[in-house]
Parts: C-alpha cells; structure tokens; sequence
C-alpha cells in the first residue's frame, strides 16, 4: 500500500544541548554555538533516517491511496498515540473515523491501527491521491533523559564527525563518503525499525 508521512509538528526540543554538545567536542568557545545547533539537528534527522524512528515526540500525517485492510502499521517507531482517523472521499468531504471503530497499539514497535472487533472502515470511495489520513504521535519522549543512551552517544559521534569534517570525508583517491561514522551506525543499528 502506499502510504506518505508528511511532518505536521517537530520536535519542540533537540535531544541534547549546545552545552552538551560543546562539551562533547571540547569547544570552550562561542563562535561556533548557532553551526553547533545546526548540527544537533542534522544529526538528530540522520539518526532518524537510520533507524526509522523519532526520537522526540513529533506529530506525522500519514496519506494512503487506499482504506487499508484491518491492520495496518505506522512507519515510524516509538508510537505514542493515534490523534485521528479521517478520510477525503471522490467529492472532497472529510469525515473523521469514529475512534470507537478502531485500536491503537503502541507496546509493538512499530506500533499499528487494528479494526475494533466486528468494526469496518466505513465504505468510501476516495479521493484518488492520499484520500485516507492518520495523524499520529511518535518520539521516545521530549527530553534526552527518555532517549537510549547509545543514541544520545550516536549522535554525539555524528556531530563530532561532521564538526571535523565541514565537507565529504575523501578517504581514498576519488573515494568519497558521506554517512554516519561506523560508531554511530553500530549505536543505532539495535534500534533499526525495518521499513514497514
């Protein structure tokens, strides 16, 4: 099925701070505070991207082409909460879905949406693009105290890799690489959520 998330509300605040982070690369000046954060960020996203999850509390659109069959999960792990089902049919009306018609599972990771028992999704005939919609809720939490440690240090390789290395990394004649340090993929790979 094909499903499209699309970012409704980021994180209100990054898994670390400045500080920390300066203490981590042993930078006792200001210069560089405002680069810093931009790269608190980049590897916060290159984090995500590795693992399939957020890891602060986010809110996510996902848009389906189609009514899913009876389970269906969401592509992000750390589910905390479903806010809402609704659906866009052929004349463009939207109607949000009974929450009484369906189930959220959150102790699996990832997480997903089950038909409540002897529930149906309500027949439909949808818009022909992203016509089903669920808004959800996802991130380990809003403080880095909620985050697993080997991802805190993940991130803190990933900003100390790029800190030094401003552009790609040439390890070899014409050999270039542009991904997170080995560390740091080792760190993350336990918390790899496989593409749903």
């Amino acid at each position: 099925m094909n499903a499209y998330p699309k970012l409704v509300t980021g994180p209100a605040v990054e898994p670390m701070t400045t500080a920390e982070a300066k203490t981590h690369l042993r930078v006792d000046f200001s210069d560089d505070d405002t680069y810093i954060d931009t790269l608190i960020v980049a590897a916060r996203v290159a984090l995500e991207n590795e693992t399939n999850r957020k890891l602060i509390t986010q809110t996510w659109d996902l848009y389906m082409d189609r009514v899913p069959s009876s389970s269906f999960a969401i592509p992000f792990g750390s589910l905390q909460s479903v806010s809402s089902i609704k659906y866009v049919d052929s004349d463009a009306a939207e109607t949000v879905v009974s929450s009484s018609v369906y189930d959220v599972v959150t102790w699996e990771d990832p997480g997903r949406v089950v038909l409540a028992y002897s529930q149906t999704w309500p027949p439909v005939t949808l818009r022909t693009a992203g016509g089903f919609i669920v808004r959800f809720v996802c991130g380990y939490g809003d403080a880095s105290t909620d985050i697993p440690e080997p991802l805190i240090q993940a991130m803190k390789l990933t900003i100390g890799h790029l800190y030094e290395n401003r552009e790609q990394v040439v390890v070899g004649q014409g050999v270039t690489v542009a991904e997170l340090p080995a560390a740091a993929t080792a760190l993350a790979w336990p918390y790899r959520i496989l593409s749903v």
